[in-house]
């Protein structure tokens, strides 16, 4: 099990051809560093595709998500910081679901 202390959503769109080298690049552009045990989340433009970077302390993890049908409910703003998810608004990003009104959101 990957132990992820943080969550983070970028706002700005990746595009998903991008590598481990590439998206590593666009963590430390977007965050200042990969910190361990945190995970990072970008989508591209449309929002139907999902990439998650995690630092596990000794290396990373790059995995991609893709919906077939519809978008992920993404950050309206394109611009800005990123934004701090918690387990549960995660899990309702992954499925599709509106995350902002889930978990610690208030």
């Amino acid at each position: 099990m990957i132990r992820i202390d943080e969550i983070w959503l970028a706002r700005e769109p990746l595009d998903m051809r991008a590598g481990p080298d590439t998206t590593l690049a666009r963590v430390v552009q977007s965050f200042g560093e990969a910190r361990p045990h945190c995970a990072y989340l970008f989508a591209n433009k449309r929002a139907n595709r999902m990439k998650v970077l995690v630092h596990d302390g000794f290396g990373l993890w790059l995995a991609a998500r893709r919906l077939h049908r519809g978008k992920f409910v993404w950050s309206s703003l394109r611009e800005g910081s990123a934004v701090a998810l918690d387990e549960e608004q995660l899990r309702a990003l992954v499925t599709g679901l509106p995350w902002q009104r889930a978990g610690g959101a208030a």
